[in-house]
């Protein structure tokens, strides 16, 4: 079993024939295994059921490039932003209206990381691919953002989309009282630069009062 997990580990059963008995352990390279993967080196397969009509070999690799977008929403949904895991639920139907709800807040995260990349490190025009085999390369604008840490229209300080809706939290509503027994005004903090060019990047006024 030691031996098993060593090799699983590191993918490297399938190169390998062991034979191991209560007293010996023999382990000998299948060589025609590695041969066969060794001609591979270098090569990646794609393999697709469209035909070349619906897809020309450049947009399968990029349709299979772009699934990075998918797995990075998956990721947003299950821990980074939303959470999904761990369900506290057990009936079936609270359970399917946890993931219902994670899966619109997904939605509303795709559209808002969209709406807001202005304010992010996020690449707001990548410059189109030449060659789908080839690195996706950043934008000058946005390795400028980068290196400037600052948006590409203004001075305003660039954030991670995190950071982002860290600093729009801090935009609050008070409930002020006037001596002893003077009436609760609630008053809202004033915005500061970013948190109006980002509801103003939202199509959203800046709401006078939160509820």
């Amino acid at each position: 079993m030691k031996v098993g997990k060593i090799l699983g580990k590191f993918k490297m059963t399938k190169h390998f024939h062991l034979n191991i008995t209560d007293t010996t352990l023999t382990i000998s390279r299948d060589t025609d295994r590695i041969d066969a993967e060794a001609a591979l080196d270098g090569i990646y397969v794609l393999r697709t059921t469209a035909t070349p009509t619906e897809f020309s070999t450049d947009a399968v690799i990029g349709a299979y490039k772009n699934l990075a977008q998918v797995e990075r929403d998956f990721r947003s949904l299950k821990a980074i932003d939303l959470d999904l895991r761990p369900i506290h639920h057990r009936l079936d139907d609270r359970v399917k209206a946890h993931v219902l709800i994670c899966m619109l807040a997904a939605y509303l995260t795709w559209h808002m990381r969209k709406a807001l990349a202005l304010l992010t490190f996020t690449d707001e025009h990548p410059p189109a691919r030449q060659d789908p085999v080839a690195p996706a390369r950043r934008s000058a604008a946005a390795a400028t953002k980068a290196a400037r840490k600052t948006t590409t229209d203004t001075a305003l300080p660039a954030r991670s989309y995190q950071a982002l809706l860290t600093h729009l939290g801090t935009l609050t509503r008070n409930d002020l009282r006037y001596g002893d027994n003077g009436p609760i005004v609630p008053t809202l903090t004033a915005p500061t630069d970013t948190q109006r060019r980002a509801f103003d990047l939202l199509g959203a006024a800046v709401p006078l009062t939160l509820t």
